[in-house]
Order: C-alpha cells, then sequence, then structure tokens
C-alpha cells in the first residue's frame, strides 16, 4: 500500500514538476536544501530503549531490515560486567548523512554509527543521563544535553572525544540548531527556561519562558524564523521567534503527554508535528497561522518523529506498540504501520544513508525484541468523558521478566495514584501494588514497573487470574479501582 501510494505521488509530483518548483528544505537543514525524494538509499532508525536496539527501516517499501543490538534485555544488563548500552534514547545524525548518533541515558553514553554498514565507529561515555545529541550543522561539533546534570557536552565532530562544556539551566532536554547554523537552542526538562546559545563562541545570548519545567522536545522551522517545543507534564506547545529578542509567539493546548513536534515542508506549507501520547494522535498545526489543520490517529503512546528529505511523509514511533508508523503529509493519514524494538524513543529519517550496497551489514532479526502483550484500562465511572483515551498497557518481553509501561491518561492532576494487580476482574478483592505514581498537571503519568508480572497475572492450577487496576491513594495506603482492564 505505502508502495503504491508512493509511486501515485511520484507521478503526480513529475507532471507538474515543470508548473511548480521543488519544495525544498527538510529539518533540520535550510529551505533552500534541495529535495531528496523517497528512495531505497534511506533510511528511518528508531531508538528503542527497553530492548536496547536501533531498528532500521527501509522507507521506500516501508520495510524492517534489522536491528543494531548496542545492548541486552534485563535481567542480563543488570551484571556488573555488562557492557553493553541501556535505554537507548535518543538519536541525531551527521549533515553529510554518514553517522548516526544514539544516546543512552542508563550507560551515559553516546554511540556513533556508520550509516551505509550500521558498525559502531565509537562510544563516547558522559555525564549523568545524557538525552539528546546533534551535529551542529557544518559537522564540526556535537552537542549533547547532559540532562542529569547542568551542561551541553560539546563533542569533536570527527573524533567525537568531549572537548567543552556550556553550561546552561539544569535538566537541559534537548538542543537543536537554527539551519543557518547560529544559534542553538536547548530547552530545560526541571526549570522553566529555554535559553539561545551562539555557536561560534558558546555563550548565551538569549532566554525563553517555558510554560512549565519538563520540555522533552523541540524543532525550528527550515525558513530560520520560528523555534517550536513541547511541554509533556502540561500538554502544551509553545512557539517562539528563532531570531533576537527570541520573542515568544503562541501557546497551543495539544494534549496530555504532548511529546515530540517536527516540522514538514511541502506542497501545502509548512507544518508543525506534535505528539500527543495520552489521546494517541498526531495534531498538525500551520506555522504561519498556527491553526490545527488535521488531527492524526495513529497508535498507542506516539513518540518521536521525522519528517523525509522530499516532505511527502513523516514516520513516528509508537511508544506502546512497539512499531513505526508512515504517514502521507499531503492527505495526513497513515499508510503502513512497521513492527520494530521496544518501545521506540527518538526518531531519524536520513536521507540517502546508504549510497551504495544493500546496507544490511551488522544487521540482527529483531527476537526477543518484538515479543510484547498489549492491554487496556478503563474508567470505573460509566459518566466518564466519552472522548476520553483509555489507558494503554505494554509489557515488553526481557524473557525471564517484563517490563510494564502505562500509558495513564484521564486521572485528576497532581494526585497519588497506585497502579495493581486486582484478583477481580472488577478491580475488586485483594489489590497488589507494582508501582506508585504522582499524576502531572494534565491528569496523566509513565508509569513502568519491572518484574515477572505476565506470570503472575496468568491463570494457573494454584494460582488465579488477576487484573491491572489503577487504584487512588499510596502503596502504603491504596484506596478504590478508578480503571480496570477492559481487554
Amino acid at each position: 500500500m505505502r508502495l503504491k501510494l508512493f509511486t501515485i505521488t511520484l507521478l503526480i509530483g513529475t507532471a507538474v514538476a515543470g508548473l511548480v518548483p521543488a519544495l525544498a528544505g527538510q529539518v533540520p537543514g535550510l529551505a533552500s536544501a534541495p529535495d531528496v525524494p523517497v528512495s531505497h538509499r534511506d533510511r528511518v532508525y528508531a531508538a528503542e530503549q527497553f530492548s536496547n536496539t536501533v531498528s532500521v527501516t527501509d522507507p521506500f517499501d516501508n520495510k524492517l531490515l534489522g536491528v543494531i543490538r548496542l545492548g541486552d534485555p534485563q535481567p542480563g544488563n543488570l551484571s556488573p560486567l555488562y557492557r553493553g548500552q541501556v535505554l537507548v534514547h535518543g538519536m541525531g545524525f551527521s549533515p553529510d548523512h554518514k553517522t548516526l548518533a544514539v544516546v543512552s541515558i542508563g550507560t551515559n553514553s553516546v554511540t556513533f554509527i556508520d550509516t551505509a554498514t550500521n558498525a559502531i565507529k565509537h562510544v563516547t561515555y558522559l555525564g549523568r543521563a545524557p538525552h539528546e545529541a546533534f551535529f551542529t550543522l557544518d559537522g564540526k561539533e556535537v552537542w549533547v544535553t547532559v540532562r542529569g546534570e547542568d551542561y551541553i557536552a560539546v563533542l569533536d565532530g570527527h573524533t567525537f572525544a568531549e572537548k567543552t562544556r556550556i553550561k546552561v539551566p539544569a535538566g537541559p532536554g534537548m538542543q537543536i540548531f537554527s539551519p543557518d547554523n547560529k544559534y542553538g537552542y536547548v530547552c530545560s526538562s526541571f526549570n522553566l527556561e529555554t535559553v539561545v546559545i551562539s555557536i561560534a563562541d558558546h555563550k548565551i545570548v538569549g532566554h525563553v519562558k517555558q510554560e512549565s519545567p519538563f520540555c522533552p522536545d523541540l524543532a525550528a522551522t527550515p525558513d530560520g524564523k520560528q523555534v517550536w517545543f513541547t511541554l509533556k507534564d502540561v500538554g502544551r506547545t509553545q512557539v517562539f521567534d528563532a531570531k533576537p529578542p527570541f520573542k515568544l509567539l503562541k501557546t497551543l493546548d495539544t494534549g496530555p503527554i504532548t511529546n515530540h513536534v517536527n516540522i514538514v515542508r511541502n506542497a501545502n506549507g509548512i507544518f508543525a508535528y506534535v505528539t500527543v501520547g495520552g489521546l494517541n494522535q498526531i495534531k498538525v498545526f500551520r506555522t504561519d497561522t498556527f491553526e490545527q489543520v488535521a488531527t492524526i490517529p495513529v497508535g498507542k503512546l506516539p513518540h518521536g518523529l521525522w519528517p523525509s528529505g522530499d516532505g511527502t511523509c513523516i514516520y513516528v514511533g509508537l511508544e506502546n506498540a512497539d512499531a513505526l508508523a508512515a504517514i502521507d503529509t499531503l492527505t495526513n493519514t497513515v499508510i503502513a504501520t512497521i513492527p520494530i524494538g521496544q518501545a521506540p524513543q527518538a526518531l531519524a529519517y536520513v536521507p540517502n544513508a546508504v549510497p551504495e550496497g544493500d546496507g544490511m551489514q551488522n544487521l540482527q532479526p529483531l527476537g526477543v525484541a518484538g515479543q510484547a502483550a498489549h492491554l487496556t484500562l478503563g474508567s470505573v465511572t460509566p459518566a466518564a468523558s466519552a472522548d476520553a483515551k483509555p489507558t494503554s498497557v505494554t509489557l515488553f518481553d526481557q524473557g525471564l521478566t517484563q517490563v510494564l509501561q502505562a500509558a495513564v491518561t484521564g486521572l485528576e492532576p497532581k494526585q497519588p495514584y497506585v497502579l495493581a494487580l486486582a484478583s477481580q476482574a472488577d478491580g475488586g478483592g485483594m489489590l497488589e501494588p507494582l508501582a506508585a505514581f504522582m499524576t502531572n498537571p494534565a491528569g496523566s503519568a509513565i508509569v513502568n514497573a519491572v518484574g515477572p508480572i505476565r506470570q503472575l497475572a496468568q491463570s494457573g492450577q494454584d494460582a488465579p487470574s488477576r487484573y491491572l487496576v489503577v487504584a487512588s491513594g499510596t502503596a502504603a495506603k491504596i484506596g478504590t479501582p478508578v480503571q480496570v482492564q477492559t481487554k
């Protein structure tokens, strides 16, 4: 289906090529950069934090080619002698499209991968909990947000060695660069401030107030006019002028678990695509009027996203579905869903990543990374809002254990709750707590637990079935269930 639609789009594009100039400039480059039509030479990469893999997909026919295995699942990665990566999460790529930079939060590292051969070229270890890594657009530096501390680690773009640090407010979440390579924009995950840094001298030259302290992601438009950033805890997206004095332009209510944003330039204009995990949607906004022009249902907990080199499609990782969704940006419809590794986070679409050959070297099959079970929790209150999305739960198989991740929505803001196992399908009977959590200001949360949860929930001769619920209160004093397992 994807190949057929692509062929139709290509034929239409060829027919009108003589009438309309090529629309160029996809992030992170300049608007004057040439389009790169989708081909078998392109690759879509996803960083998968529970399988510790990077999936590699051919976007021409939307086929998973395999995974680059950076580490092992649990419990193997708990060993004191373990040498692989843990919590593979962030992703960026070099301007010559030859190198992929992959951040692993749990092992404080950036792994540099050759895109043509999928071979690891180098691993750089940094400070506590790095989050994202991006090359400057001249390729001379790689900036890494060290979110567990208060600085940007600046690496040499060729040797990948750390050469200096840029002091910023604590908890830098992500950085992206202006398409003219003049400014670096760094939002914060712990403070109410995004800073603008001069790339030439590494000095802070601007400040933008965030409405909340939790920004996970931002993107600059290829025309050099705007920067969009997301606020995960309050479910909003803000926009500011990309040039001095960096004035705040707009605040949009986008929805619970608003996560990543990216920019698409196509025949219809320039658009911001925002993933809203609590609604399982992508919302699309014009960048000139800020009008919302589309809502795209995509699947469970959309996270990272990145457009193709010609803006005809955009890919999004579905964190609680172990899948990659391909979207036609002219119709804003999902045209393919591709199985990938566990809990995809950041995404990168790299045009011409494999200039020759089949690019299959050093790839492995999914294996256990493709194994997961999916559940849904719904409100026990019949009068709950009809448009409220249910809580999605995924059990990512690690072999002997599972990592449970719940994208909880529809609860009271800033209140304590417990994810628990109940002995009765309606939430009655004894409740055994798995994880306690506090909802954010949007009444949502991402909740994790680890253990032999599938085995505990399965029925047996001596062990009755148990069911997932969300209850009010704390682990020490569990209240009544407010959400119960529906399937």
